[in-house]
């Protein structure tokens, strides 16, 4: 089973290592290393390759999943109570 695991560790490293993604430090790296999950994920992805890949599309879509965390992390309207 290490055998396998290797040889895909091997050919993933050689075979998945586009342009866009011509970091110092790779953005899947740094996701993991820091616990983030899929929403925090792709917008580190996202505008870490907008540069180099789909410019303002990339931006919107990191601004979309921004609007999704920014959206679940409201804290909800106080009910209207009379007094």
């Amino acid at each position: 089973m290490k055998i396998v695991f290797t040889e895909y560790n091997k050919m993933e490293t050689k075979n998945i290592k586009p342009i866009h993604y011509n970091n110092k430090i790779e953005p899947r790296d740094y996701i993991t290393a820091n616990n983030l999950d899929f929403n925090e994920g792709n917008i580190i992805k996202y505008i870490s390759r907008y540069k180099q890949k789909n410019g303002l599309e990339d931006l919107l879509k990191a601004q979309n999943y921004l609007n999704y965390l920014i959206k679940i992390n409201q804290p909800s309207c106080p009910s209207s109570s009379s007094v």
